[in-house]
């Protein structure tokens, strides 16, 4: 697969990329790690910033039942989006906004978009690689004039949905494997009969 284009970087000092996923259920806390890393990345003097990585097809967090998925948050810029984005904001002390969250949905619009406007030249398109080229756009879009980016990966690893946002930080890990980390929060249980953590 090309990434011409969508990787190459001209700064003397390389971006970094640092995704967070979850497994084998919600509700670990990737958001509040992702936050947390970034304060600690920028108590040492890296401009950092965050990009929630949605698996639905909703544009946005608006419409969604706040029962099934928790309150909306509002930016300022309008776009309602996961609360996680409330945490990015409140831990880095920065606004945050549409280049801060993106869903499947409005990748999947965009690429449809840009098919209709022949900006593929008339190539077929297709999930891979066009999707996942698109989320690593939307990426490069989110760090742009920042040193690092913590980019949280929605739902857990086991989620089919989610083999786009895989797929790109595959591609990137391949293209620049000294500057993408992945992190992965899981639980750890301690049964109560055997009092021990267990993975």
């Amino acid at each position: 697969m090309r990434l011409d284009g969508l990787l190459p970087f001209s700064s003397k000092k390389p971006k970094k990329y640092i995704f967070i996923s979850g497994g084998v259920l919600s509700g670990l806390g990737k958001g509040a790690t992702a936050a947390s890393i970034g304060v600690l990345l920028k108590e040492q003097g890296y401009s950092v910033t965050n990009l929630k990585c949605e698996n639905y097809l909703n544009i946005d967090s608006g419409n969604i039942n706040p029962v099934e998925h928790g309150d909306v948050f509002l930016c300022e810029d309008g776009l309602e989006a996961d609360l996680d984005l409330g945490t990015y904001e409140r831990f880095l002390d920065k606004e945050v906004g549409y280049r801060n969250f993106v869903t499947l949905g409005q990748i999947y619009s965009t690429v449809i978009e840009k098919a209709k406007n022949l900006e593929y030249e008339g190539v077929t398109v297709e999930a891979i690689p066009h999707v996942p080229e698109e989320v690593i756009r939307r990426i490069r879009e989110a760090i742009d004039g920042y040193d690092i980016i913590l980019i949280e990966l929605g739902g857990t690893a086991g989620e089919y949905q989610n083999i786009v946002y895989y797929e790109a930080y595959r591609l990137m890990k391949h293209s620049l494997p000294d500057d993408v980390m992945l992190i992965h929060v899981t639980y750890f249980p301690t049964p109560s009969h055997i009092n021990e953590l267990k993975s």
